[in-house]
């Protein structure tokens, strides 16, 4: 082969090859904050770093399992203790896991709209084991009211079909999965039409800034009586667990791959000093989706507005 026919054989193994894939993965499940912290690491990793960030959708699971093996690097958004199984399993038995210390407080329970509230005398968990309190979110004419208990896949979507059981309420109203912004939408249009809604609520988020609700009252979270065990740990999970209390507060903390420590130690560090609050959080989710922002440019304006928070994260 001659000098030209080996240049050309490498041209054409170099056409052939690949494209490099991206010097950092985010990835990023299904709710609206999470896609909202994800678009902002990704544009100050690559407006500082210089590097190439790639988001990937991913549940809870398959992220945590992505960043074990390598293929993964981020999950910008795990909620402790909704994900205290893989948490335990990836950051204490394996070790390939890192998580970043600065928690945000957030709150979990039921809500229910305001007005209908008021109108019936709905403030207890308690009251949605009443027939005739269910009836009223009965939408479909089978005698059940209809609840929503989060997105599928979600953590806490188990612990609240575990909370329901606990209670009596899933005897008195069908336990609905959707996803979040199917969830949402029907909220706005019962509220427009003047019609009831239940379900699961959290902050932060846009929800409380949009509508009144009304949480409904628990006894206080007590660990003695929560015993919480997802189905990836028993196949007999729901019989199993019990929890008639109130969630503890919840803290959602960046996780990230501890490999990042040797291949981009920058971007650990970075990582493991990002710090965001309850309000941040519930605004960036109201400008994703009450306001309709595009994530990406909404992200490059809150870095750009936010320069001095964000080059504090980048320093030892």
């Amino acid at each position: 082969m001659n000098k030209f026919s080996m240049l050309l054989g490498g041209a054409s193994m170099m056409v052939a090859m690949p494209a490099v894939a991206a010097d950092i993965v985010i990835g990023v499940p299904n709710w609206p904050s999470v896609n909202a912290t994800a678009h902002v690491l990704k544009v100050a990793i690559e407006q500082n770093l210089g590097l190439e960030v790639e988001l990937q959708n991913g549940t809870n699971p398959i992220v945590f399992e992505a960043m074990d093996s390598g293929a993964m690097h981020v999950h910008p958004e795990v909620w402790m203790p909704n994900q205290q199984n893989l948490h335990d399993s990836f950051v204490k038995d394996k070790g390939s896991v890192v998580m970043n210390p600065n928690g945000v407080a957030s709150f979990q329970g039921m809500c229910v709209d305001q007005a209908t509230a008021d109108k019936h005398g709905i403030k207890s968990i308690d009251d949605l084991t009443n027939p005739d309190t269910a009836a009223l979110f009965d939408t479909d004419g089978d005698g059940n009211g209809e609840l929503w208990i989060g997105a599928p896949g979600w953590a806490s979507t188990n612990v609240e079909k575990i909370r329901a059981k606990s209670y009596g309420y899933d005897q008195t109203f069908t336990l609905t999965e959707i996803d979040e912004t199917v969830a949402y939408a029907n909220l706005d249009n019962a509220i427009k039409a003047g019609e009831p809604w239940v379900g699961f609520c959290y902050s932060p988020h846009y929800v409380f800034a949009l509508h009144d609700m009304q949480i409904l009252e628990e006894p206080a979270y007590d660990a003695a009586k929560w015993k919480v065990i997802q189905p990836t740990d028993d196949p007999d999970w729901l019989e199993k667990s019990e929890a008639a209390v109130a969630w503890d507060t919840a803290y959602l903390h960046v996780h990230y791959a501890k490999e990042l420590e040797d291949s981009f130690p920058e971007v650990a560090t970075m990582l493991s000093n990002v710090s965001f609050d309850t309000d941040t959080i519930s605004e960036m989710t109201f400008a994703l989706v009450i306001d309709k922002q595009e994530p990406l440019a909404f992200a490059e304006g809150w870095v750009a507005a936010n320069e001095d928070a964000v080059l504090g994260w980048m320093s030892q």
